[in-house]
Order: structure tokens, then C-alpha cells, then sequence
């Protein structure tokens, strides 16, 4: 099954969830120690292996960070292909001061935002299916 590609049919049934938690971006240069089954994403830089984590894994781990985040999945399965949806929800997102930090991932898109901003985002991608 391919996701949607359609830039409306996206924005009017993305119907954004909050995923329970606080969840933050981690650094490491030995990610063959972590156990993966805790960890939300990995994605190998140049520099290190950014991880990201529910808080508590991470307190847990011992890992350093400094962006507490909410996580809200788009639940639209939306196609790697289609053109516009993060630049429409990110410029959104912007235009009220709110940093957004997008994972996409196979069946939907996933942001990151700071965990006080939350209900605002929250407000701004339910608006897109009025």
C-alpha cells in the first residue's frame, strides 16, 4: 500500500495525535552499547549517532541533552514522495514561533516540538482539516 501524495488530501486527514511523553534528541559515539528496543530513532552523523528517547531512557542512559520535546505523529500514511506537506505544517508552525523538528518516517511524518509548546502545535495542525 503507497502512502498519499495528493498536498490537500494530506493536510485536511493528517489528524495529528500527541503520543504520551517527553522525548528528547541525544548524542552518542557508542550506540552498539544501547539496547535499540529503548530508543525511538537512531540516525548516524558524521559526528556521532543521534539518538532520540523517551527523557526517562535517556536519564537512564546517562545521555546529555538540552530539548525537551512532545511528539506528534501525523496519522496520515503519507508517501515519501509527496511534495509540500512538511513545508506547509513547518511554515505554519512557524509563522507562530514554534521550532519543529520532522522525522519522516515510512508511514507518517513525525515532529518534535518543544514540550511548552505543545497545545499551540497542537491547534495549528488540527486547523489544517477545517
Amino acid at each position: 500500500m503507497s502512502g498519499e501524495k495528493n498536498l490537500e488530501t494530506l493536510l485536511k486527514s493528517m489528524k495529528p495525535k500527541l503520543n504520551a511523553g517527553e522525548f528528547v534528541f541525544c548524542k552518542t559515539e557508542h550506540p552498539k552499547q544501547i539496547n535499540l528496543s529503548q530508543i525511538i530513532m537512531t540516525f548516524k552523523e558524521e559526528e556521532g549517532t543521534t539518538i532520540i528517547a523517551e527523557k526517562e531512557v535517556a536519564d537512564k542512559l546517562d545521555l546529555d541533552y538540552t530539548f525537551v520535546a512532545s511528539w506528534i505523529t501525523l496519522t496520515v500514511h503519507s508517501s515519501l514522495e509527496a511534495v509540500g506537506l512538511t513545508a506547509a505544517f513547518s511554515n505554519a508552525l512557524s509563522e507562530n514561533g514554534i521550532s519543529c523538528n520532522v522525522v519522516a518516517a515510512y508511514y507518517h511524518d513525525h515532529i518534535f516540538v518543544d514540550k511548552k509548546d505543545t497545545d499551540k502545535a497542537m491547534d495549528i495542525l488540527n486547523g489544517f482539516s477545517k
